[in-house]
């Protein structure tokens, strides 16, 4: 029998999710000069919320101001106003709606025109061909970085709660800081942080040990890991799946699997190792092993666009189904579910021979439909890959400028 993917789950901690379909993270650079929530994205979130979702995963809130994936984005600090962050949760909430915030350091992965901080596990430099210079070589973290870090995340984590928001997403995937950690190709410590798998854990493990402390047992904590970076020689299915055992004794609520990094972008569908992906739910058939196995819940994400899919999601054992691509074209994607169950949402494709310029065409697309649904407009499918490239280059190329004199940054 087909679950249905309206009906409620239980967290381990005994918050109900009123459905198993989930907003799931994406880069929207919709914040405000003060790096805050405004207009912009109570509009937009509240466009998420009346759509239907179960839960909704905030885009990454960064934990440090001066260390960003890219202009207009969100930072949460010690030094931020909460106001803006109650109101954010609030307008989030109001169909009843689980919202979790995601924390995250971008460690190398700063573009290099943004300025302010570039630090890694590893002073080891992206790989992107000719495009590489669009970001500089990273500095290797002291131990007085990776202690910071790890306090920025507490910080971050008792300000959400603070603000009203349920819980917490921390990033470990898509080639940010705790995925660099993870991997090998990036993490190429020989102290008590790097080497083995434990030692390469050991950042992610101490983040969620001290935020469930800090923020007791009935917050809800999630963690975003890859299932794999589709590099080889870099963090695989096998890695993952003991990452995932050793967060069951840390009183982790959930796991989100997908994939990929700047390098690799498969969480847009795309390999670097030679894999083949599906067209849709890409990660599904790699993580069977996973979710057969894993002693706590699980949610996937990457790709998913029909209602179909998203069931086969929940049958193969998934607590919960995430969506992201498709909720920015079509917002009340889950309502349009609950009527027409046939409905398939048709989404632009940027198959373009360069896969980090396909990748980036394809963000500037879902940016777009992101901002016009920040201003109460009706997202578009037909938009052209090219000019909303050229759009985005120049908004962010403003936005930079603007980032860089509001805090001061005058060097690269």
């Amino acid at each position: 029998m087909v679950d249905n993917l309206f009906t409620p789950y239980s967290l381990p901690n005994g918050g109900i999710i009123p459905n198993r379909l989930v907003k799931a993270a994406m880069e929207e650079n919709l914040a405000n000069i003060q790096q805050q929530p405004d207009a912009a994205l109570f509009a937009l979130y509240g466009a998420w919320a009346k759509g239907g979702v179960g839960l909704i995963i905030t885009g990454n809130v960064m934990i440090d101001r001066f260390a960003m994936t890219g202009p207009g984005g969100v930072a949460l600090d010690a030094g931020s106003d909460l106001a803006p962050f109650k109101q954010w949760a609030s307008i989030a909430k109001q169909k009843q709606a689980r919202v979790w915030m995601q924390l995250n350091h971008p460690g190398r992965q700063v573009f290099k025109a943004m300025g302010g901080k570039n630090l890694a596990p590893s002073a080891i430099a992206l790989d992107l061909g000719k495009h590489s210079s669009m970001f500089s070589k990273p500095q290797a973290m002291t131990s007085a970085n990776i202690n910071d870090v790890i306090t920025r995340f507490v910080t971050t984590a008792e300000l959400a709660q603070q603000a009203g928001f349920d819980g917490v997403q921390i990033h470990a995937a898509h080639g940010y800081l705790l995925a660099q950690f993870l991997s090998p190709l990036t993490n190429q410590r020989n102290d008590e942080w790097g080497g083995s798998l434990e030692n390469r854990s050991r950042l992610l493990i101490e983040v969620i040990k001290q935020v469930r402390l800090k923020c007791g047992a009935h917050f809800d904590i999630a963690i975003k890991l890859n299932s794999a970076d589709f590099q080889r020689g870099g963090f695989d299915i096998d890695d993952a799946e003991k990452v995932i055992n050793m967060l069951a004794q840390y009183q982790v609520d959930m796991v989100e699997l997908s994939g990929g990094s700047y390098e690799a972008p498969a969480m847009q569908g795309r390999s670097a190792d030679e894999r083949t992906l599906a067209r849709e739910a890409y990660f599904l058939t790699l993580t069977e092993q996973l979710v057969t196995r894993s002693p706590m819940p699980l949610m996937l994400t990457g790709g998913i666009r029909r209602k179909v899919v998203a069931e086969q999601v929940i049958n193969a054992g998934f607590a919960l189904c995430g969506i992201a691509s498709a909720l920015a074209f079509y917002p009340a994607l889950p309502t349009l579910w609950q009527n027409q169950p046939d409905f398939t949402p048709s989404l632009p494709s940027v198959n373009w021979q360069s896969k980090p310029l396909a990748g980036l065409a394809t963000m500037a697309i879902i940016k777009r439909q992101l901002r016009r649904m920040s201003q109460g407009q009706t997202p578009q499918t037909n938009d052209s890959p090219v000019w909303s490239l050229i759009v985005d280059q120049f908004n962010t190329k403003q936005r930079t400028k603007r980032y860089r004199n509001t805090l001061g940054i005058t060097r690269d």
